[in-house]
């Protein structure tokens, strides 16, 4: 069991918890999630690491309440457990395992949406860590949904704060803030890193491959298994078939095809949708061996 030692909701059905888990707080690093499950026979649910304390043997989630599963694990409390806690999974940040030497040497802008903040919380905090500077702009609907403002200030380079209603910071959405700082104060940027709602993701990537700055993209809003086995983040990067579960969640944004993976996602809701898109894909239907 995997006790809770914090519980706290940061905004509307946006809720972080601080768990006992020293096993994958020995060897997380940021970009990579675990799996959750709040009891024996309850669904399994991947969250994006937020943040991490080795020294404590303690992880960090963040999540939003969308669905039975997460509404039910928004009810725990403090000294309550979850009964799985696995991880660390996925593909680290490239950021972080490249030699910091080549790290270091990058202009880097990340970009968080939403609850997109909370992943990129740790990749900037490890950057700060090792006295990488990097940009951060976090966009929210309203100053109200806002998370991690303060957290996310103390490791930044610099912080662009923006709201779609202009009801704090600057106003508008992200797009508009990166064409700002670009093309009106100026900025260079060598790599763009951008964490949030699909359609936010694919508007950045559109407007970076205008501006010629590479941009990388965390996928994690598609998982659902997190093994690769459901085949629900299956998605085409270039001309390749990658699972976001076990080749991810990040991949180059300007080569994913976020129009297949949306109309994907749309069809999974439905059981008719899922036997719909195994039928059709075949042997790409799943990750793993490729071939179940």
């Amino acid at each position: 069991m995997y006790k809770i030692l914090e519980a706290k909701e940061l905004t509307e059905n946006i809720y972080l918890m601080v768990v006992n888990a020293k096993r994958v707080a020995d060897s997380c690093l940021p970009g990579q999630f675990v799996i959750v499950r709040t009891h024996e026979t309850s669904e399994r649910i991947p969250l994006t690491i937020c943040d991490y304390d080795r020294e404590k043997g303690t992880v960090t989630i963040v999540f939003q309440v969308v669905g039975a599963g997460t509404k039910f694990m928004s009810e725990l409390k403090e000294g309550d457990s979850f009964h799985d806690f696995v991880g660390p999974l996925g593909v680290p940040s490239e950021l972080v395992t490249a030699p910091v030497s080549e790290t270091s040497a990058k202009s880097i802008l990340f970009v968080a949406g939403g609850v997109g903040t909370a992943p990129v919380y740790p990749q900037v905090k490890w950057l700060h860590e090792h006295g990488i500077k990097a940009d951060v702009i976090v966009g929210s609907k309203t100053h109200d949904l806002l998370i991690l403002e303060k957290e996310m200030e103390s490791v930044a380079g610099n912080l662009y704060v923006t709201t779609d209603d202009g009801s704090y910071g600057r106003s508008g959405m992200v797009t508009k803030v990166i064409e700002d700082l670009v093309k009106t104060e100026g900025k260079h940027y060598d790599v763009c890193v951008a964490i949030g709602p699909m359609i936010m993701m694919k508007f950045v990537c559109k407007l970076t491959k205008e501006l010629n700055l590479p941009t990388v993209v965390s996928l994690n809003p598609i998982m659902v298994d997190g093994t690769g086995m459901c085949g629900a983040c299956r998605v085409t990067v270039g001309d390749k078939v990658k699972f976001a579960c076990v080749d991810g969640p990040e991949f180059d944004g300007h080569i994913v095809n976020f129009d297949e993976a949306m109309k994907r996602q749309t069809l999974y809701k439905t059981e008719e949708g899922r036997r719909f898109l195994e039928a059709k894909e075949g042997n790409t239907h799943h990750g793993g061996c490729g071939n179940c």
